[in-house]
Protein backbone atom coordinates (compact mmCIF):
# COMPACT_ATOMS: atom_id res chain seq x y z
CA UNK A 1 0.00 0.00 0.00
CA UNK A 2 1.69 3.73 -1.17
CA UNK A 3 1.52 6.01 1.68
CA UNK A 4 -0.01 8.84 0.88
CA UNK A 5 0.31 10.59 4.33
CA UNK A 6 2.72 13.19 2.87
CA UNK A 7 -0.08 14.57 0.17
CA UNK A 8 -2.14 15.84 3.54
CA UNK A 9 -2.01 19.92 3.90
CA UNK A 10 -0.11 20.79 6.87
CA UNK A 11 -1.60 22.09 9.80
CA UNK A 12 -2.31 25.92 10.08
CA UNK A 13 -0.36 27.84 11.96
CA UNK A 14 -3.59 29.77 14.04
CA UNK A 15 -5.76 27.49 16.55
CA UNK A 16 -8.57 29.68 18.62
CA UNK A 17 -10.97 28.59 20.98
CA UNK A 18 -14.85 30.33 20.92
CA UNK A 19 -15.88 27.55 23.18
CA UNK A 20 -15.22 29.86 26.34
CA UNK A 21 -12.88 33.23 26.36
CA UNK A 22 -11.66 33.83 22.66
CA UNK A 23 -7.91 32.65 23.04
CA UNK A 24 -5.87 31.86 20.21
CA UNK A 25 -2.24 30.27 19.78
CA UNK A 26 0.47 30.50 16.84
CA UNK A 27 2.00 27.59 16.22
CA UNK A 28 1.68 26.43 20.03
CA UNK A 29 2.56 29.85 21.77
CA UNK A 30 -0.56 31.95 22.90
CA UNK A 31 -1.41 35.45 21.43
CA UNK A 32 -2.16 38.37 23.21
CA UNK A 33 -5.87 38.91 20.73
CA UNK A 34 -6.36 42.39 21.73
CA UNK A 35 -9.16 44.52 23.10
CA UNK A 36 -12.78 42.97 23.25
CA UNK A 37 -14.12 44.77 20.59
CA UNK A 38 -11.07 43.86 18.42
CA UNK A 39 -11.48 40.37 19.63
CA UNK A 40 -15.39 40.92 18.92
CA UNK A 41 -14.40 41.26 14.87
CA UNK A 42 -12.06 38.43 15.00
CA UNK A 43 -14.87 36.09 16.48
CA UNK A 44 -17.48 37.57 13.69
CA UNK A 45 -15.25 36.36 10.87
CA UNK A 46 -14.36 33.00 12.78
CA UNK A 47 -17.68 32.20 13.00
CA UNK A 48 -18.36 32.38 9.16
CA UNK A 49 -15.91 29.47 9.03
CA UNK A 50 -14.55 31.61 5.76
CA UNK A 51 -17.63 32.92 4.17
CA UNK A 52 -17.44 36.76 3.42
CA UNK A 53 -19.17 39.34 6.03
CA UNK A 54 -19.45 42.59 4.80
CA UNK A 55 -18.13 45.84 6.68
CA UNK A 56 -22.02 46.89 7.45
CA UNK A 57 -22.70 43.62 9.02
CA UNK A 58 -19.48 43.82 11.27
CA UNK A 59 -20.27 47.55 12.02
CA UNK A 60 -24.24 46.15 12.94
CA UNK A 61 -22.45 42.87 14.85
CA UNK A 62 -21.09 45.38 17.31
CA UNK A 63 -23.24 48.03 18.22
CA UNK A 64 -26.79 48.38 18.45
CA UNK A 65 -26.51 52.34 17.84
CA UNK A 66 -23.26 52.78 16.00
CA UNK A 67 -21.27 55.88 16.54
CA UNK A 68 -20.64 57.76 12.89
CA UNK A 69 -16.88 56.55 13.40
CA UNK A 70 -17.92 52.84 13.32
CA UNK A 71 -16.99 51.94 10.08
CA UNK A 72 -13.25 53.25 10.49
CA UNK A 73 -13.27 51.82 13.78
CA UNK A 74 -13.53 48.51 11.94
CA UNK A 75 -11.09 49.02 9.51
CA UNK A 76 -9.08 49.80 12.00
CA UNK A 77 -9.21 46.44 13.58
CA UNK A 78 -9.02 44.61 10.52
CA UNK A 79 -5.86 46.31 10.15
CA UNK A 80 -4.70 45.04 13.09
CA UNK A 81 -5.64 41.88 12.94
CA UNK A 82 -4.03 41.34 9.54
CA UNK A 83 -0.67 42.47 11.23
CA UNK A 84 -1.60 40.13 14.43
CA UNK A 85 -2.18 37.32 12.34
CA UNK A 86 1.23 37.55 10.18
CA UNK A 87 3.44 37.75 12.52
CA UNK A 88 6.66 36.71 10.79
CA UNK A 89 5.27 39.13 7.94
CA UNK A 90 6.39 36.47 5.47
CA UNK A 91 2.75 36.40 3.90
CA UNK A 92 -0.17 38.34 2.27
CA UNK A 93 -2.62 39.78 4.24
CA UNK A 94 -4.11 36.74 6.03
CA UNK A 95 -7.99 38.57 5.92
CA UNK A 96 -8.93 38.75 2.60
CA UNK A 97 -10.71 41.93 1.68
CA UNK A 98 -13.29 41.85 -2.01
CA UNK A 99 -16.32 43.60 -3.15
CA UNK A 100 -16.75 45.77 -0.07
CA UNK A 101 -16.44 42.40 2.38
CA UNK A 102 -14.28 40.41 4.52
CA UNK A 103 -13.19 37.06 5.07
CA UNK A 104 -11.11 34.49 6.94
CA UNK A 105 -10.05 31.77 4.55
CA UNK A 106 -10.74 28.69 7.41
CA UNK A 107 -7.55 26.72 5.94
CA UNK A 108 -5.28 29.28 7.64
CA UNK A 109 -6.80 28.16 11.02
CA UNK A 110 -8.13 25.59 13.38
CA UNK A 111 -11.35 26.07 15.34
CA UNK A 112 -12.71 24.00 18.42
CA UNK A 113 -16.03 24.89 17.59
CA UNK A 114 -15.72 22.51 13.70
CA UNK A 115 -14.25 19.40 15.96
CA UNK A 116 -17.48 20.26 18.29
CA UNK A 117 -19.52 19.85 15.67
CA UNK A 118 -18.30 17.21 13.93
CA UNK A 119 -18.36 14.72 16.97
CA UNK A 120 -21.57 15.69 17.22
CA UNK A 121 -22.31 14.48 14.18
CA UNK A 122 -20.75 11.49 14.90
CA UNK A 123 -22.25 10.77 17.95
CA UNK A 124 -25.60 11.13 16.14
CA UNK A 125 -25.40 7.85 14.44
CA UNK A 126 -23.18 5.81 16.53
CA UNK A 127 -23.96 3.22 18.64
CA UNK A 128 -24.98 4.19 22.27
CA UNK A 129 -21.38 3.58 23.75
CA UNK A 130 -19.53 4.88 21.06
CA UNK A 131 -21.85 8.14 20.97
CA UNK A 132 -21.36 8.43 24.93
CA UNK A 133 -17.73 9.19 24.28
CA UNK A 134 -18.17 10.73 21.74
CA UNK A 135 -20.37 13.27 23.45
CA UNK A 136 -17.55 13.66 26.29
CA UNK A 137 -15.09 14.49 24.12
CA UNK A 138 -17.27 16.65 22.74
CA UNK A 139 -18.29 18.45 25.56
CA UNK A 140 -14.23 18.61 26.97
CA UNK A 141 -13.90 21.06 24.28
CA UNK A 142 -15.44 23.11 26.41
CA UNK A 143 -14.09 25.93 29.06
CA UNK A 144 -16.68 27.84 30.11
CA UNK A 145 -19.36 30.49 28.51
CA UNK A 146 -19.10 30.71 24.63
CA UNK A 147 -17.07 33.77 23.45
CA UNK A 148 -16.93 34.89 26.81
CA UNK A 149 -17.51 38.42 27.56
CA UNK A 150 -17.21 39.77 24.06
CA UNK A 151 -19.77 42.81 22.99
CA UNK A 152 -22.00 43.51 20.11
CA UNK A 153 -25.81 41.99 19.56
CA UNK A 154 -24.26 39.23 16.55
CA UNK A 155 -22.33 37.40 19.40
CA UNK A 156 -24.53 37.81 21.90
CA UNK A 157 -27.10 35.83 19.65
CA UNK A 158 -24.06 33.51 18.36
CA UNK A 159 -23.29 32.86 21.93
CA UNK A 160 -26.98 31.66 22.88
CA UNK A 161 -26.98 29.75 20.10
CA UNK A 162 -23.64 27.68 20.69
CA UNK A 163 -24.46 27.68 24.69
CA UNK A 164 -28.08 26.01 23.44
CA UNK A 165 -25.57 23.17 21.32
CA UNK A 166 -24.13 22.00 24.85
CA UNK A 167 -26.83 21.86 26.73
CA UNK A 168 -28.62 19.68 24.01
CA UNK A 169 -25.58 17.44 23.66
CA UNK A 170 -25.02 17.20 28.02
CA UNK A 171 -28.80 16.37 27.61
CA UNK A 172 -27.91 13.34 25.56
CA UNK A 173 -25.02 12.63 27.07
CA UNK A 174 -26.96 12.70 30.59
CA UNK A 175 -29.72 10.61 29.01
CA UNK A 176 -27.30 7.79 27.52
CA UNK A 177 -25.87 7.58 31.28
CA UNK A 178 -29.25 7.15 33.22
CA UNK A 179 -30.09 4.62 30.48
CA UNK A 180 -26.54 2.52 31.37
CA UNK A 181 -27.13 2.57 34.74
CA UNK A 182 -25.05 5.62 35.66
CA UNK A 183 -26.72 7.63 37.27
CA UNK A 184 -24.50 9.01 40.35
CA UNK A 185 -22.89 10.17 37.35
CA UNK A 186 -25.69 11.82 35.52
CA UNK A 187 -26.74 13.17 38.94
CA UNK A 188 -23.61 15.15 39.30
CA UNK A 189 -24.18 17.20 36.04
CA UNK A 190 -27.66 17.41 36.37
CA UNK A 191 -27.40 19.49 39.11
CA UNK A 192 -25.07 21.99 37.67
CA UNK A 193 -26.69 21.88 34.75
CA UNK A 194 -30.06 22.22 36.17
CA UNK A 195 -29.34 25.32 37.84
CA UNK A 196 -27.85 26.97 34.88
CA UNK A 197 -31.69 26.35 33.46
CA UNK A 198 -33.88 26.30 36.31
CA UNK A 199 -36.95 26.65 33.61
CA UNK A 200 -35.75 23.67 31.58
CA UNK A 201 -38.38 21.18 32.15
CA UNK A 202 -36.49 18.40 29.85
CA UNK A 203 -33.51 18.97 32.45
CA UNK A 204 -35.94 18.69 35.03
CA UNK A 205 -37.89 15.47 34.05
CA UNK A 206 -33.93 14.31 33.43
CA UNK A 207 -33.10 15.13 37.12
CA UNK A 208 -36.59 13.85 38.27
CA UNK A 209 -35.90 10.38 36.57
CA UNK A 210 -32.22 10.09 38.21
CA UNK A 211 -33.33 10.79 41.66
CA UNK A 212 -36.32 8.50 41.26
CA UNK A 213 -34.02 5.58 40.15
CA UNK A 214 -31.52 6.16 42.85
CA UNK A 215 -34.07 5.77 45.65
CA UNK A 216 -34.67 9.81 45.89
CA UNK A 217 -38.00 9.93 45.65
CA UNK A 218 -39.04 12.78 47.73
CA UNK A 219 -36.31 14.65 46.08
CA UNK A 220 -37.60 13.72 42.40
CA UNK A 221 -41.29 14.57 43.63
CA UNK A 222 -39.67 18.52 45.58
CA UNK A 223 -38.24 19.33 42.22
CA UNK A 224 -41.07 18.92 40.54
CA UNK A 225 -42.45 21.63 43.07
CA UNK A 226 -40.00 23.63 42.08
CA UNK A 227 -39.85 24.26 38.69
CA UNK A 228 -44.08 24.33 39.37
CA UNK A 229 -43.33 27.14 41.77
CA UNK A 230 -41.24 28.56 39.66
CA UNK A 231 -43.44 28.82 36.46
CA UNK A 232 -46.27 29.64 38.45
CA UNK A 233 -44.52 32.78 39.70
CA UNK A 234 -43.00 34.25 36.87
CA UNK A 235 -45.71 32.93 33.75
CA UNK A 236 -47.89 32.09 35.40
CA UNK A 237 -48.41 28.25 33.42
CA UNK A 238 -48.02 24.87 34.83
CA UNK A 239 -45.92 22.58 33.94
CA UNK A 240 -46.16 20.45 30.61
CA UNK A 241 -48.60 17.52 30.73
CA UNK A 242 -45.20 14.97 30.34
CA UNK A 243 -43.76 16.46 33.43
CA UNK A 244 -47.32 16.27 35.21
CA UNK A 245 -46.94 12.30 34.44
CA UNK A 246 -43.94 11.71 35.07
CA UNK A 247 -44.62 13.41 38.34
CA UNK A 248 -48.01 11.14 38.74
CA UNK A 249 -45.78 8.14 38.05
CA UNK A 250 -43.26 8.75 41.05
CA UNK A 251 -45.85 9.49 43.22
CA UNK A 252 -48.18 6.49 42.56
CA UNK A 253 -48.11 3.78 40.07
CA UNK A 254 -49.50 4.14 36.46
CA UNK A 255 -52.42 2.45 37.62
CA UNK A 256 -53.60 5.53 39.98
CA UNK A 257 -52.07 8.37 37.53
CA UNK A 258 -56.08 9.20 36.62
CA UNK A 259 -57.18 9.61 39.92
CA UNK A 260 -53.94 11.07 41.25
CA UNK A 261 -54.28 14.20 38.11
CA UNK A 262 -57.53 14.90 39.62
CA UNK A 263 -55.51 15.62 43.46
CA UNK A 264 -52.96 17.39 41.63
CA UNK A 265 -51.49 21.03 42.85
CA UNK A 266 -52.64 23.88 40.91
CA UNK A 267 -51.22 27.30 40.30
CA UNK A 268 -52.62 30.51 41.46
CA UNK A 269 -54.79 31.88 38.95
CA UNK A 270 -55.36 28.99 36.42
CA UNK A 271 -57.03 25.66 36.13
CA UNK A 272 -54.60 22.86 35.59
CA UNK A 273 -55.75 20.52 32.48
CA UNK A 274 -57.11 17.25 33.68
CA UNK A 275 -56.28 13.98 32.18
CA UNK A 276 -58.13 13.03 29.59
CA UNK A 277 -60.06 16.57 29.30
CA UNK A 278 -61.30 17.54 25.95
CA UNK A 279 -59.81 20.85 23.98
CA UNK A 280 -56.44 22.37 23.87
Amino acid sequence: MIDQRHDAPPPPDWTFSVLGPLRGWYRDTEVDLGSRQQQAVLAALLLRDGAQVGIEELVDGLWRDAPRAAVGTVRTHLSRLNRLLNPSGDADRVIRSAAGGYHLPSATFSLDLTGFRHLLDASSTAPTDDAARGLRAALHLWCGTALLGLPGPYLEGQRRRLMLMRSAALERRIAIDIEQGRCVEALADLVVVAAEQPYDEALCALHMRTLWKLGRRAEALAEYHRIRGLLAAEVGVDPGLALQDLYLRILSSADNAGRLRRKLPRSPGRSMMLLGAGGG
